[in-house]
């Protein structure tokens, strides 16, 4: 295909998946069971924190930890106890178990109390046209509190070489507009022309198909080839094209 084409391939992929249909076997859907900012938020950024692995194991633990919050996460996170706490032990997904959970809560509160919540952490940081420095700091700041090791690696850094697809992706929910019902478009402070798209085993292998990226590892480098060329293409919102790659890979087989 010219580039010409492939955009035209691309944009009317983009058109087919990013619809409301897109969300019955997507983790997006547990935000959107909420209606409060900070509900959303919190619920967004756990559900996309467990987001590897079996789509309905992801969707079935993120709304087994909604319950277990009393589907209310913001007032959970700023107002539990450690009877609360306490609530969460035996939550597991995959690597993700309750030492995770619990001091994901405890960050969670210090970060709404002391550092304008997350979305002013990722505005205040977000350089001039790229978010994964404001990724490399959120992680800073995630863990300034005492924590365990181990949960660490829950939380990615673009600095240290990863495709951060989850944060990305999580990114991607709270600022691309909502104009299909699919993203939400809430934080007005970040431009979508900054976002990255979610590189992971799908989106990436439709890249190198399409010629969109060469490297085989799924990292910050291949990010960086992935981002410049769907920015090419659209430099508004090139992660619009996450729709498109990864509905190709999943639903298509492409």
């Amino acid at each position: 295909m010219t580039k010409a084409e492939l955009k035209e391939f691309l944009d009317a992929k983009v058109l087919e998946y990013n619809h409301p249909q897109f969300l019955e076997d997507d983790p997006l859907q547990i935000p959107h069971r909420f209606t409060q900012k900070e509900d959303i938020e919190i619920s967004a950024f756990l559900a996309a924190t467990i987001a590897w692995g079996n789509r309905k194991s992801i969707i079935n633990n993120a709304s087994k930890l909604m319950d277990l919050m009393g589907n209310t996460p913001y007032d959970f996170v700023m107002n539990h106890t450690e009877n609360d706490l306490e609530k969460l032990h035996g939550f597991v997904h995959r690597t993700f178990n309750d030492i995770d959970l619990g001091y994901f809560v405890t960050s969670l509160q210090n970060i709404y109390a002391h550092h304008g919540g997350l979305e002013g952490i990722f505005t205040s940081h977000q350089a001039q046209d790229s978010m994964q420095p404001a990724i490399s700091k959120f992680k800073e700041i995630f863990f300034e509190l005492p924590h365990q090791t181990r949960t660490t690696k829950h939380i990615s850094d673009p600095n240290k070489g990863s495709a951060a697809k989850r944060i990305n992706m999580f990114l991607r929910w709270m600022v691309r507009d909502n104009s299909t019902g699919v993203d939400f478009g809430l934080w007005k402070g970040i431009s979508p022309s900054k976002l990255s798209c979610p590189l992971d085993v799908h989106t990436g292998n439709i890249g190198r198909k399409l010629k969109l990226l060469k490297r085989k590892q799924n990292d910050a480098k291949a990010l960086l080839a992935l981002d410049t060329n769907l920015r090419k293409m659209d430099p508004n919102d090139p992660v619009k094209y996450d729709f498109a790659l990864f509905g190709l890979g999943v639903f298509e087989g492409f």
